[in-house]
């Protein structure tokens, strides 16, 4: 079988329910009758810009990229998860809001929030604990803020 018709195939078993490991992703290919190794299963995932993502139940599943980005709501969701797991403190001096978190945790919330697309955000520049954050604006910062009180 073709690398692309392989791909395929894991497309529609990921949009088909929620699987949270390659070993489970392979079982499903093999039910299909692709017979793969664990190691293709994990280069495929890769070259199909698969994530892991973590519903509301925190379960944890392999999703396109692109589509949970492109839903807004599951972005805040997972804000929201992220927030409550890492975040220390924040506060904001004009258009720039500083974000605290967890040592070692400052990248994955910076690109949480990235990845939410806001539009009232110019961009994030993470550290180790400590997330700068360009609101387009004051007033945007300040939206930005009181959305953050809310979680």
């Amino acid at each position: 079988m073709k690398k692309s018709q392989r791909l395929k195939i894991i497309r529609e078993i990921i949009s088909s329910g929620k699987f949270s490991s390659q070993q489970d992703i392979q079982l499903e290919l093999e039910k299909k009758g692709v017979d793969v190794t664990q190691s293709t299963v994990s280069r495929d995932l890769a070259s199909l810009n698969l994530i892991k993502v973590r519903d509301s139940d925190r379960q944890e599943y392999y999703a396109v990229k692109s589509s949970y980005m492109s839903d807004p709501q599951f972005g805040i969701q997972r804000i929201k998860s992220k927030f409550k797991e890492s975040l220390l403190s924040y506060d904001r001096a004009s258009n720039i809001i500083v974000i605290k978190t967890n040592p070692g945790e400052a990248q994955g919330v910076a690109a949480i929030i990235d990845g939410a697309n806001f539009v009232e955000i110019l961009g994030t520049v993470a550290g180790d604990d400590t997330i700068i954050c360009i609101a387009k604006n004051n007033e945007k910062a300040e939206k930005l803020i009181k959305l953050f009180n809310t979680f």
